[in-house]
């Protein structure tokens, strides 16, 4: 199990820019050796180590994966949120600082869509069914979920849509494909969509394997 944390953590600092040579000399020999020696080496592995918690945050799937009994319960909105598909396109697109940005770019288009913590959240029952206000608006049906995947299949009478769950510090995230979140935005909302939402488009062209939606606690 040490070895594969190991390759994990050497993966991830790869990711970050931390694979150069000098860069493995000065940081990641830092943390592996931390790792080894049971975290002895002080401030700098663990700030170190905390940078690769965050980038693999913004990468779904590469924590812990959600149970379906972890996702029981009712989650509020919190914040926008993101996360790549693989650790790859999230290097390509610049890392943890651009998966930043690009919550920073999404809150005001959520702001005029109305979404807030008082009139955004879900519900997962354990019967499979759920119910959910977006923007206000009420929302119900059933729902499946692949763990492997992490994929939630939530089907009302609404509207039918996929997303992914990915497990944060504070809570769940919940992330769409671009289209898929365009859809809920638009149907959810009194919205036409073309100036407001004109964000989520324009970021799912720029950046390739990105996951738009709503981190909730």
């Amino acid at each position: 199990m040490k070895k594969i944390f190991i390759s994990m953590v050497a993966a991830a600092l790869m990711v970050c820019g931390c694979g150069t040579n000098s860069g493995l000399d000065s940081i990641g020999n830092a943390v592996l050796t931390d790792v080894l020696s049971g975290g002895q080496n002080g401030n700098n592995a663990t700030n170190t180590g905390a940078a690769v918690g965050n980038i693999l945050a913004s990468v779904l799937g590469a924590n812990t994966k959600l149970t379906q009994k972890a996702l029981i319960g009712t989650w509020s909105y919190a914040r926008p949120g993101c996360a790549f598909t693989s650790e790859k396109l999230l290097a390509q697109a610049g890392g943890e600082v651009v998966a930043s940005e690009i919550k920073t770019k999404l809150q005001p288009t959520y702001q005029k869509v109305g979404i807030n913590t008082s009139n955004t959240q879900v519900t997962f029952k354990e019967d499979g069914t759920f119910t959910a206000k977006i923007a206000g608006k009420s929302w119900s049906g059933k729902y499946t979920f692949d763990a492997a995947n992490s994929k939630i299949t939530m089907q009302g009478l609404l509207l039918n849509v996929n997303c992914y769950a990915k497990r944060n510090a504070d809570g769940i995230g919940l992330l769409f494909e671009s289209k898929k979140l365009l859809t809920l935005l638009q149907t959810m909302s009194a919205l036409s969509g073309n100036q407001t939402l004109q964000t989520v488009g324009e970021l799912s062209k720029s950046y390739d394997g990105l996951r738009m939606g709503f981190d909730m606690k």
